[in-house]
């Protein structure tokens, strides 16, 4: 099956685990517009779709499951993609899309983009195409990361396009007057992490390459990526015991609020799921996504 094509799909209901042949549409193939007032029809009963260039984004949905667990959460991984963060921003934002597309397709009453690339280089753009959508993003955790006791110098872990669109500068801007805030673009990182095994050997040897000059000089790292928090305590044996922020519990705050605000919270005594789909037709693919899931991070 070529890269764009839909793999399949595993979802989890009360401990069940099924698997469900995969949508014949093939990511990016162009879907018909949600109507107007779609978001009425489905109401409360719609799921939560998520999507993210590969499994980085299920460090985010574990904290969404955790904050709303009546909730049913359909998870898309571009992983045929994989990474955006290294794509031109036209590439990020016609992947973004589609994968919105698919989700809306499937029946979703609110987006998360639980990419911070995606999130910096396609959701305004998203909002503007659809007004009545509840979309929540991802950026990095600058500012929790300034409010800490100790924040003089603030390492931020992200992918080279995120470091580079205005997004980050600003917050940079707004948040990092009292600190010195450190830009460490990773590339290869994400694309590692995709592939699992993540004490080898080699995955250590990239982080000293990337972050090793950092040991022992930073009072905290921020995660800039969805992908990273799955090699934290990786990353903390190459720079040093200090604290880390990632942005997963704020955007499981803020689709709680959204959700909360449109009237679309499911009762909370009513069973919630988790569905995986991914682009990527490889065997095992669903499988990696289960175990990242099941990972603390």
């Amino acid at each position: 099956m070529g890269a764009g094509a839909p793999g399949g799909t595993y979802k989890f209901d009360n401990g069940a685990v099924d698997y469900l042949p995969a949508p014949a549409r093939a990511h990016g193939q162009s879907a018909a517009p949600a109507a107007p007032g779609w978001r009425h029809v489905l109401g409360k009963e719609g799921c939560v779709g998520v999507f993210d260039s590969g499994v980085g984004g299920i460090s985010v949905l574990r904290s969404m499951v955790a904050a709303l667990p009546h909730e049913d959460f359909v998870f898309f991984g571009d992983s045929a993609n994989a990474p955006y963060g290294e794509k031109s921003t036209d590439e990020v934002l016609r992947l973004s899309r589609a994968s919105v597309e698919r989700l809306l397709d499937g029946g979703a009453k609110a987006i998360v983009i639980a990419c911070n690339t995606a999130t910096s280089v396609a959701a305004a753009r998203l909002r503007g195409d659809y007004p009545d959508l509840p979309i929540v993003g991802v950026e990095p955790a600058l500012k929790p990361a300034t409010l800490a006791p100790r924040h003089d110098r603030i390492l931020v872990m992200a992918t080279p396009i995120t470091l580079k669109l205005d997004k980050f500068h600003k917050l940079a801007q707004e948040w990092g007057s009292d600190s010195t805030v450190i830009p460490a673009p990773c590339p290869g990182l994400a694309a590692r992490i995709e592939q699992g095994n993540l004490d080898a050997p080699d995955l250590t040897e990239l982080l000293e390459r990337l972050v090793g000059q950092y040991r022992g000089t930073v009072d905290s790292v921020v995660l800039g990526c969805t992908h990273y928090p799955f090699v934290r305590r990786q990353i903390r044996s190459v720079v040093g015991d200090v604290p880390f922020f990632d942005g997963a519990e704020g955007t499981a705050r803020r689709l709680r609020s959204l959700l909360a605000k449109a009237d679309l919270l499911k009762p909370e005594d009513e069973p919630g799921s988790v569905t995986f789909e991914t682009s990527l037709s490889k065997p095992g693919e669903l499988d990696l996504y289960q175990w990242f899931f099941n990972q603390d991070c």
